[in-house]
Order: structure tokens, then C-alpha cells, then sequence
């Protein structure tokens, strides 16, 4: 995986910082982020993406410290599973402690949260210094974005920054699983 230069992180999380919505590789799909407590941005992102905001969307992490404010009301053997897991391509749904904003939950009571392994997603996030909204670089039925050529077909010039980078060896958006039931939600 090819090293970003800080410069570029740099640039990207100024263009978070400002409201902005950005594009980014992932572990096996390019993403759209921006920060998750800007409802502003957030509702940006859903109307480039045009998503319903019922649906949700996932956070990302660096580490599982930056998630900690969401994992407070869980007991050792839950934050166990997590650590245990992590980082890595795969998103947990977990009860919303009511550190997630609606704008991010939709209409769950669970908030979806991935500490990941990807070297851009994981500099992005700790330049922030925070976790980030991730959803996949695609208008609601089309598929997701694998190269940067399709991010700019589906978006133009409305994103405020792309972070070139390779995807990582993950096929297709990450697994998602609920962490109360084990049930996987998407494989």
C-alpha cells in the first residue's frame, strides 16, 4: 500500500475541519467522510450520496480509544469481543449510548463503529483526531466506487477533497455484525 504524504492527510482533514466532505480509500471500497458531529456536513454527505438518513451511517476509528465515548455502557466481555477484533475490515453495531447523534444512527438504536486496519483510513482518522463518518463513494444503487476515476464520475467536482491511495485487499464494503446477537447484518 503506497504511503500519503502528510501533506495530503493534512489537506483532507482541513477540508473536514471546514464542513467539507470528503473521498477516501477504504479497506475494499472507496469511501465519502466527514465529520460526524457536523450536522451540516453530514447532511452534505447524504444528499451527495442520496441516502435517506433513516439508514445511518458507520463510524471510523484509528484505535478503539477514539471510540470509547460510544462504548461506555458495555460490559468487559463486550469490549473484550472489540478488542479482540479490531483494527480490522469489520463493523460492529452497537447500542447507542446516546453518545451518536440521530444523524449518524438514523433510525437504529445501534451505532456502527470499525477501528480500521487501513494505513489511509487510520492516518486520516488520527490526523482528525477522531472518528470519521464512512460510507461507500456511491449514489444510493449504484455500486461502490474501486478507483478514483468512479469517485469522480459519480461526484464531479462536489467533493471537497479526495485522499488518493489504494484500496486495501478487502472485496467489497466490510462485514457488519451485531455485537449483542453475533448475527452478521452483511458478509
Amino acid at each position: 500500500m503506497s504511503m500519503i504524504s502528510d501533506f495530503h492527510i493534512q489537506q483532507a482533514v482541513l477540508a473536514l475541519r471546514g464542513g467539507g466532505v470528503i473521498a477516501y480509500p477504504t479497506e475494499g471500497v472507496w469511501g465519502l467522510g466527514c465529520d460526524p458531529e457536523n450536522p451540516a456536513a453530514v447532511l452534505r454527505l447524504l444528499e451527495l450520496k442520496q441516502r435517506a438518513m433513516a439508514k445511518g451511517l458507520l463510524l471510523v476509528a484509528a484505535d478503539i480509544e477514539q471510540l470509547q465515548p460510544y462504548l461506555t455502557q458495555l460490559n468487559s466481555e463486550q469490549r473484550q469481543v472489540l478488542h479482540n477484533s479490531w483494527p480490522a475490515p469489520l463493523t460492529w453495531l452497537i447500542p447507542n449510548n446516546g453518545a451518536a447523534a440521530d444523524w449518524i444512527c438514523g433510525s437504529s438504536s445501534q451505532v456502527a463503529l470499525r477501528v480500521s486496519p487501513h494505513s489511509v483510513v487510520a492516518a486520516l482518522s488520527r490526523a482528525f483526531g477522531g472518528p470519521l463518518v464512512s460510507t461507500s463513494a456511491n449514489p444510493s444503487g449504484r455500486p461502490a466506487a474501486l478507483s478514483v476515476l468512479r469517485v469522480r464520475r459519480y461526484f464531479g467536482d462536489r467533493l471537497d477533497f479526495i485522499l488518493n491511495g489504494e484500496l486495501g485487499g478487502q472485496r467489497g464494503p466490510t462485514p457488519i455484525r451485531d455485537l449483542i446477537t453475533g448475527k452478521f447484518l452483511r458478509q
